[in-house]
This record gives C-alpha cells, structure tokens and sequence, in this order.
C-alpha cells in the first residue's frame, strides 16, 4: 500500500440509505421488476432470474420523481440473513425498485472514489471481513445503514482506482460473455429436446405431409406447427426417416409416437445411489477421488471441487448426469470427471451411454421431481424406487443417437467455455487480493490493463 493511498470513511464519500416502503397491496402482476435481497444476490453471481414480483409503472414514477431510484454505478448491498454482504453494481439505468430493510443502497459517490472500485473492494476478504464485523444479531445476522456509513479504510488515487476496476471488470464481462453462451447452446439444445421427446414435432410434421387424422390431444401442437409456415424446416431425410408418421394410445402415457414404448427410467437407465463414507475420510488437499455430497455442489453445468474422499463407497463416471435428491430434489449437474457421490445424489446414464439426452432428459423431468419436495418428513427427497418408476419412453435408441449427434457439439462447446470460465475466475479471483491491497501497483497494473 502505497503512500499516496488514502483514509476514508464511506459516509463522508457517498450516500447510504435504503428505499421506502413498499406495501404488499402495491404489488401488481406485471410492471416495474421489486427486487428483494435474492434477486439482487443472484445477479451479483450472474445467475440467471426471473424477477417475480411487481409495482406498478404509476406507483414506480412517483417513488422515483420524489426520492430517485437505483441508476447506473450505484451499489446494493444484502443486508439480512447468511448471505449478506454481497454487493451488486447496477449496470446500467433500468427501471426497478428493492425492499427495504433487505438492502442497502450506496449513491451519490464522491469524485474520488470509483463505485465500481468499491464494489470489488466489498467483494475482497478485507472488504467481506469489514461487512462481517459489522453485522448486527445472532440467530439472524444483518447490516445496518449505520453501520455500513461508518466502514473505514484505505483507497489508492482515482486513476489507480480505475485501472482495478477496469482490470477487474474486463475479466467479470469476459465471465458473463461466457455464461450467457452457455445458457444460449443449452436452451438451444432443450429446445430440440422438447421438439422430439415431448412435442413429437418430427412426428407431427409427418403425420400433417401424409393428410393423416391427429388425435385431439395433439391438435393444439399441430396447429401450431401449421401456423410455422415455411418457418417450420423440415428435418434431414436420414434423420425424419427414424420418427413415424402416426400415433397409438396408451393406457399410461396418453397418445405417443407409433412404435415408441412407454417404459421407466428404470429399464431405460442405470441408477446409482450415493452413499455417504465417514466424515473423517474427507479431505480438501487433494487426497483420494472428489467428492459430491449435494446440491451445495452444483455449478451451472458442473460441479465445483471441494472435497476429497479417501474412503469412496460410490461412483459416478465422467459425463453421468448427477441428480440431487435430497432437497432440494431434481436439480442437475454433469460430473467432468471420475468421481464419488454422497447420498444426497444419484448418478445416472441412459442405457445407450448418451450423456447428452440423459442430461436433458433429467432436466425435463424436474417440473416433475419438484412434487418430491413435500414428500419428506422434513426435507423432500425421492428414493431409488421413486426414481426408477418415473416414465421414459424405450425402442427409441436411434433417434437418440441422432439427438445426440446435435446435442453433443453443443455439450462441447458448453464445457470449453465453462473450463475457459474457470480459469478467468480464478485469475479474477487471484488478482481481487492483491490489487486491493496494494501488492500489485502501478506500472504492473498498466500491463495487466494491455493484456486484459
């Protein structure tokens, strides 16, 4: 830390507060998005939301026209509960409000002082360990207004302030690029499962060519087809000679593709469940096979490494669909590599060894796997048998292969970007340390700010 650095108490160089009060009768079905801590949380992580509640436009102006509202380069803080602290800076001016008393907002930021900067200061342990230590309660820890005014500390001159920001920043926008390719490929490839495993589109489309009756039920799916017009792109002919051009009914599944098979995950899948070894076998040093125990685990598409297990009792191979089944139940991950699973999972590949539709499969299936969740005494959770006995259709290996022929380039280019979201993480999160304490100084930061 050099000595052009200097003091500063946050009240003294922005505005803290919080917002007014929001009532639930103010609450509408659709308008301006209320954020409360967890939205805001989930954005600070770059996990995808859906903002679910609401005030409306009128209501949203007349707060903003007399006390303002969140803009770009503002701060929100969570302020109550095992998550607080975490900070959020708003990208740019879109229109929503937060709930009191949930968050903190920092405004109004002094020339001197760069609130993206902050932001990463907040996130850094110095930062964290500041916000910790000025929690307030026990059973329910929180941050107060007053509390977060009072925080003191060192910051290097402006410009400086600004190379670590940008620094930082660059490497965050590189990581977000990187998510949002992620989401795209995977919807992408969601999409084409639902066509052919759920909406029968290739079915359809063949059956709608030959002038054949559809059934009633899938009426609505085939108008809808009709209306695509010569948007609706016919499939190659290797690939619509696997699917039928009629339908049969079920007892169990309603109508299905002619000579499909209504089956269960059971015949169609290996199953194993985790089991958990003695807590004294695990380890964080890298000693013995990785270990997953749950859903605490999961990232996007991959698990994070954690903890090793000297003593493994089950395993999951490379590229098995892990599946939580403990609350909360139906979540899912791949496992990247060889790996043990505790019993809060299950690792599961279709018979055909297709990673690529075992994990959309699994995906499709959470609508229904979320009724496991007040299954339990206290926690939901579904057991082999459960599991086992859910639907899948069988006789269908070759449309699986051809599905996992697409499906599977994508799943590709998902773990290259997510190996190269790694790797930026990581050197975002080496560089956060030393840049905020001072350890790395201009001119370093110059040539870090060329090759970012």
């Amino acid at each position: 830390m050099g000595s052009d650095w200097f003091e500063i108490t946050l009240e003294e160089y922005s505005e803290v507060l919080s917002s007014k009060r929001i009532f639930v009768k103010d609450y509408v079905p659709n308008g301006i998005p209320f954020f409360r801590s967890k939205e805001v949380i989930y954005r600070a992580l770059g996990e995808k939301i859906n903002a679910e509640l609401y005030i409306s436009e009128d209501r949203y102006s007349e707060i903003k026209s007399k006390f303002g509202s969140p803009s770009k380069g503002d701060i929100l803080i969570s302020a109550v509960g095992n998550r607080s602290g975490i900070s959020w800076v708003v990208p740019n001016d879109m229109d929503f409000y937060f709930k009191d008393g949930n968050l903190i907002w920092l405004r109004n930021f002094s020339p001197e002082l760069n609130s993206t900067y902050l932001s990463y200061f907040l996130k850094s342990s110095t930062g964290q360990f500041m916000l910790t230590s000025n929690m307030i309660g026990s059973a329910q820890k929180a941050l107060t207004i007053s509390g977060i005014k009072k925080l003191n500390f060192k910051i290097p001159p402006l410009s400086e302030q600004k190379a670590i920001a940008h620094i930082l920043s660059t490497l965050d926008d590189k990581i977000e690029l990187n998510r949002k390719m992620n989401e795209t490929l995977e919807e992408m490839a969601q999409a084409l499962f639902k066509s052919w495993f759920v909406d029968f589109d290739p079915v359809l489309d063949k059956a709608l060519t030959a002038g054949y009756e559809i059934p009633e039920p899938l009426q609505a799916n085939a108008e809808k087809r009709i209306a695509l017009g010569n948007k609706r792109k016919p499939l190659p002919a290797e690939i619509a000679d696997l699917f039928p051009d009629s339908f049969t009914f079920t007892e169990e599944h309603g109508w299905i593709p002619e000579g499909w098979e209504v089956s269960n995950i059971g015949n169609e899948f290996n199953v194993t469940m985790g089991q958990s070894p003695p807590g004294s076998t695990y380890n964080e040093n890298g000693e013995g096979m990785r270990f997953f125990q749950g859903k605490a685990d999961f990232g996007f598409r991959y698990p994070t490494d954690r903890i090793y297990c000297s003593e493994p009792k089950r395993f999951a191979s490379e590229g098995d669909t892990l599946m939580s089944v403990r609350a909360p139940v139906g979540d899912v991950n791949i496992a990247l590599h060889d790996c043990s699973i505790g019993r809060g999972l299950c690792a599961i590949r279709h018979k055909s060894s297709s990673k690529s539709y075992t994990y959309y499969f699994m995906k499709h299936k959470k609508a229904i796997l979320d009724s496991y969740e007040s299954g339990g005494t206290v926690f939901g959770s579904i057991n082999q048998k459960q599991l086992k006995s859910l639907d899948a259709f069988g006789n269908i290996e070759s449309i699986i292969s051809a599905f996992h022929k697409i499906a599977s380039s994508q799943d590709e280019k998902i773990e290259l970007n997510s190996k190269e979201l790694l790797i930026l993480s990581q050197t975002r999160d080496a560089l956060l340390p030393k840049l905020i304490s001072g350890e790395l100084r201009l001119p370093e930061l110059e040539n870090i700010v060329v090759r970012a």
